[in-house]
């Protein structure tokens, strides 16, 4: 039986994410007898502006899917809001119905606003997963390219829902199939979901010393509760001052100063992204003293918390 894709688009979705699962589609359907096909929803059946500026018209408004139909929340910047009690509902309708509901992007914020998500494994983009996590504490985010479990598909958007369309045209029809999908695409290899979002350290800071990059790791790790330099050094059996020649020798900074700054960085998205109060993300982020969290923030950004939050409020 021909699959039909339903893809809800909500304001500022991401567009990348969307056309990087229609396309492996449209491709699927030169070299297969049973095409997939898809549909556009918003929630009021009008045009839908993506991230980009770019509008798209719809299909229709919200209608409840088939039993061989698969659903995704397509969403970008502020998923929430547009996340009201209507769509809520209609989602909730659409999972009894759907044989598969999933999100691109952000679109496993509005999944988990709805209930959605119990003991399955889920993913997002990885500059929302902080701010998810504080969210929904309970659920099982991981930091993968895309997660299939049972009925619920998720991808962190951008190319990596391009890697979960393939999965599941491989799936459904075998992987030589989602060779040629991925030969037309120019691909140099179809990535699996456990593929990093991210850069890896190595290459994010373009290092090769492998302790270095092990500490690095741990402080991406430890953010709420800070480690000090004596348990950062021990971790990879050197002292806190060989430690500190390795950071200013190929970072050209101090331990405590790049601590300090991954943090903030962190306190920056969580202040943008969640409605966690100051003091909160300040707690999240390892500052015990919110004098001192603004001090620090003021000084990385030129800005205090509050200012930034006033000036990019959360959904």
């Amino acid at each position: 039986m021909p699959q039909t894709f339903w893809f809800l688009l909500l304001p500022g979705f991401s567009m990348m994410g969307l056309m990087s699962a229609i396309e492996p589609l449209r491709v699927a359907n030169r070299f297969t007898p049973t095409p997939y096909r898809w549909r556009l929803l918003s929630p009021d059946g009008e045009a839908v502006q993506s991230s980009n500026g770019m509008s798209l018209n719809v299909d229709g408004a919200l209608a409840v899917p088939g039993g061989s139909d698969n659903l995704f929340v397509v969403a970008g910047f502020d998923p929430l809001a547009h996340c009201d009690a209507r769509l809520i509902a209609w989602l909730r309708r659409a999972d009894h119905s759907a044989a598969l509901l999933g999100g691109i992007d952000t679109g496993s914020f509005v999944l988990a606003e709805a209930r959605l998500f119990e003991q399955q494994r889920l993913t997002l983009h990885w500059e929302a997963i902080e701010a998810f996590k504080e969210r929904y504490p309970r659920l099982a985010v991981t930091q993968e390219l895309f997660e299939i479990d049972g009925r619920r598909i998720t991808s962190a958007g951008g190319t990596a829902t391009l890697d979960l369309m393939l999965s599941l045209i491989g799936r459904d029809h075998g992987e030589e199939l989602a060779l040629q999908v991925s030969e037309q695409f120019v691909l140099g290899r179809i990535r699996t979901r456990q593929d990093h979002q991210r850069m890896q350290i190595a290459s994010r800071y373009d290092l090769h010393n492998k302790k270095l990059v092990q500490v690095i790791g741990e402080m991406e790790r430890n953010s709420e509760h800070p480690l000090g330099s004596q348990a950062l050094a021990e971790l990879v059996n050197i002292t806190p001052r060989q430690l500190e020649r390795l950071f200013r020798k190929h970072l050209n900074e101090t331990p405590s100063t790049f601590y300090l700054n991954l943090r903030l960085d962190k306190a920056r998205q969580l202040l943008r992204q969640t409605d966690l109060s100051v003091l909160e993300v300040g707690l999240a982020c390892g500052f015990e003293s919110s004098s001192y969290f603004s001090r620090c923030y003021r000084a990385r950004f030129a800005s205090c918390p509050s200012q930034d939050r006033h000036e990019h409020p959360p959904a």
